[in-house]
């Protein structure tokens, strides 16, 4: 019933963006500086338990004093990470073909056999991986559509090319080391400074990088103009996903995104046993292009899902369930 209810995108009226730059690309010649403009301060205040829309929080009656004193030593500390060259910046991002396949994306080399619809979808292209995707389950009033992230890609049947991208960024594990040495001087405050800092700086890495690929290596946003604010309330056409967050929210899909990347030789981002980057200022995701894609969370999953989800990923229902859980609708090793 999920399924009949997903999203249903006209694609004979659409023409998927195709690249301009295809493949992988390791981006390594991004200044701190151009870093800075694109950071959105307002999670770094929310860190430190300062709550209140930046720069609005500044001058709030409660919190302002504190907020301005934080703000002074965030920009002294990161003032000082350049100048002793403790950021070191770099990522990688790559933009694949791919079609739509129920639940999950199927990414390949090209051509891929997009014109033959005897071929369903699969040509002389090389099959990359699949995206294993989930999708919302639970009842909607109004006819709402229960999403995938599929949803947003073209199915084979469509008959056109469509494109999925992916990237990882970091600000290296310079600043964590700057940390540790910051610790282990018991300067608690001052690491922790660090670590702030350096996290907002990945995120801000993850929205430049998002622009180029929008007016550069995907190009489909060429002319492109947005302020900072305006790219923090998301006014750009596309969404940049992240495996392990609401709309995808299996962790180890990274290792898929980490592995068509070469991510941790390029970037020297690795993953633990548990899936978590490190260093941990690092961030990882997929982007999607269609002006219909948008943020979700999948939510509640029944045992029908998940139990297709292991048959896809070729886990155990039980490996499937544990690391779905916190998606759960129902209790593992109940009544089935």
């Amino acid at each position: 019933e999920a399924r009949s209810r997903r999203l249903k995108l006209d694609w004979s009226a659409y023409a998927p963006p195709e690249p301009a730059r295809p493949g992988v690309h390791k981006v390594d010649d991004v200044r701190v500086q151009e870093l800075v403009d694109f950071i959105d301060w307002t999670p770094f205040f929310q860190a430190w338990e300062l709550h209140g829309r930046y720069p609005d929080l500044l001058e709030d009656p409660l919190v302002g004093e504190q907020a301005r004193t934080l703000m002074t030593d965030a920009q002294a500390m990161l003032e000082r990470m350049v100048k002793e060259n403790h950021l070191r910046p770099r990522g990688v991002v790559g933009l694949f073909e791919a079609r739509a396949e129920t639940d999950d994306i199927l990414l390949f080399t090209p051509p891929d056999g997009f014109g033959d619809p005897a071929s369903n979808g699969v040509g002389p292209g090389v099959p990359l991986a699949t995206v294993h995707g989930l999708r919302q389950q639970f009842a909607k009033k109004g006819g709402r559509e229960n999403l995938s992230l599929a949803d947003f890609v073209a199915p084979a049947s469509a008959g056109v090319r469509d494109w999925v991208g992916g990237f990882v960024v970091t600000t290296g594990p310079e600043a964590e080391a700057f940390a540790a040495r910051l610790e282990a001087d018991h300067d608690d405050y001052g690491a922790i400074l660090v670590k702030s800092v350096a996290d907002r700086l990945a995120e801000a890495f993850a929205e430049w990088m998002h622009r180029r690929v929008r007016t550069h290596y995907w190009g489909y946003a060429t002319g492109e103009s947005l302020a900072n604010d305006e790219l923090i309330a998301e006014e750009y056409r596309g969404i940049r996903p992240a495996p392990g967050y609401p709309a995808c929210p299996d962790h180890t899909e990274k290792r898929t995104l980490f592995s068509l990347l070469d991510a941790e030789r390029t970037t020297g981002v690795s993953l633990t046993e548990s899936y978590a980057m490190t260093p941990a200022a690092s961030v990882s995701g997929w982007y999607f292009s269609h002006p219909e894609s948008r943020y979700f969370g999948v939510g509640r999953i029944g045992r029908d899902q998940v139990a297709s989800y292991a048959e896809r990923k070729g886990w155990s229902l039980e490996e499937a369930e544990r690391w779905l859980a916190p998606n759960l609708g129902y209790t593992p090793g109940g009544a089935r």
